[in-house]
């Protein structure tokens, strides 16, 4: 039950501040942080490509408190973009958004994300990728999800990301497992509540499962977002009762996460795309790694104890 404890962590700013001024730090967190700057996310990003892995790029960034900020993110996903033209690898690089990053949270945030990141959609479109709009606290996805239908009006690959753990999360899967669309399903790495969650890890896995049939069995393009293996292998399974070719769905790891496995299903001809994040506000998303998988506390732990 270490997970819950881990994410109030992640609200802490003593701790954030302790943590982040450790020199012992920053080599841990390196394993699932690609940079702090697109200058140094860039040639991972190439190295990824060229062996035949795709991306996905987030900019760290979420809790946004003022306008000024949410223009601060929005430019730094154009920067990005600009940045990503010379590889020239298209969709093959894509970027996930948080909506929090781009003001949701703020007086008329709903509007003002809406406005940002639609900007970083037009600029991901003309460049010739995609985005897809990252699942947040359930507070938010009503929200999230009204802005991905705009967004598809205009960009129909615009994706979405959906949380097995909450409990409305099957009718959500049923409503955009539709022709053209784009869904990434995780189990979801945020504390939320037994009224509209699962608390039990077994109970979240099943869920996890059922949601992937629908999406499997839909019109649309599942994205697998897993590390467990026994959920690799259910998908797969599930893809081929659909009938569906390798190209059709694809499944998606961190940065720094099996890599070996990652690997391996690209050599097997799977589309398997990479998330990477970067930035200096690694805090929070560095934390829920660790709630999501008790191996990433261990290998954190023991690598502050042998670099102390």
């Amino acid at each position: 039950m270490l997970g819950p404890v881990i994410l109030a962590a992640s609200r802490s700013d003593a701790l954030r501040r302790t943590l982040s001024a450790a020199p012992v730090t920053k080599p841990v967190v390196n394993r699932f942080i690609a940079g702090e700057s697109v200058e140094e996310t860039t040639p991972v990003v190439r190295s990824l490509a060229d062996q035949g892995l795709e991306i996905t790029l987030d900019v760290l960034g979420e809790d946004i408190t003022d306008p000024s900020a949410a223009l601060a993110a929005r430019d730094a996903y154009l920067r990005l973009i600009d940045a990503l033209a010379p590889l020239e690898l298209g969709p093959r690089a894509e970027m996930s958004v948080k909506l929090s990053s781009f003001g949701q949270a703020l007086p008329g945030g709903h509007d003002l994300a809406l406005k940002n990141v639609t900007a970083v959609v037009e600029a991901a479109d003309a460049a010739g990728t995609t985005v897809t709009l990252d699942a947040e606290d359930h507070t938010t996805l009503d929200s999230t999800l009204a802005v991905h239908a705009e967004l598809r009006e205009r960009f129909p690959s615009t994706g979405a990301v959906v949380q097995s753990y909450l409990f409305r999360t099957e009718e959500d899967c049923r409503v955009l497992a539709a022709a053209g669309s784009r869904v990434r399903l995780v189990k979801g790495a945020y504390k939320e509540p037994a009224s509209v969650a699962y608390q039990d890890k077994a109970e979240v896995d099943r869920a996890y499962i059922r949601c992937l049939r629908i999406l499997m069995d839909g019109s649309g393009y599942p994205m697998v977002g897993t590390h467990d293996p026994r959920i690799v292998a259910i998908a797969q399974d599930l893809a081929r009762r659909a009938g569906r070719k390798l190209d059709e769905y694809e499944f998606q790891m961190l940065y720094g996460i099996r890599e070996a496995e990652q690997f391996r299903l690209a050599a097997e001809g799977h589309r398997m795309r990479v998330y990477i994040a970067y930035g200096t506000d690694w805090y929070g998303y560095f934390m829920r790694r660790l709630a999501e998988r008790p191996a990433n506390l261990t290998f954190f732990l023991r690598s502050l104890v042998s670099r102390g």
